[in-house]
């Protein structure tokens, strides 16, 4: 029981020249699979849930930032082709990909818009 035990845990091969059991040699991948899972996949799969979200309530008057640097207010979004209108300065707007947004630096009561001004 004891050998058994000290097999499977620190992965040795049985003495005595016996071949190892299949099964004892796909444990270290399994848990190499678990490991990734519960500290690379799982917190990317939350982390993009709660950017969905943020992007969902986009509206308009809120201060962004793209992912390129550029600070402006949301000024339009069209949720059919998922843009969004955003005012650089009194006469500048830009038209980006809701996936540009990087952040939303302040949300101001404003009404959420699903068509283009």
């Amino acid at each position: 029981m004891h050998h058994t035990l000290m097999t499977l845990f620190l992965f040795a091969p049985p003495a005595g020249g016996q071949t190892p059991n299949p099964f004892i040699q796909l444990v270290p991948l399994v848990l190499i699979f678990i490991v990734f899972y519960f500290f690379m996949i799982r917190p990317q799969q939350k982390k993009q849930k709660d950017r969905d979200k943020v992007l969902d309530s986009l509206k308009r008057g809120d201060k962004v930032t793209t992912i390129g640097g550029i600070h402006g207010t949301v000024s339009g979004i069209d949720a059919e082709k998922k843009t969004v209108l955003v005012q650089v300065n009194e006469t500048t707007k830009i038209k980006f990909d809701r996936t540009a947004i990087a952040n939303i630096e302040t949300q101001e009561s404003g009404d959420k818009l699903t068509t283009k001004e």
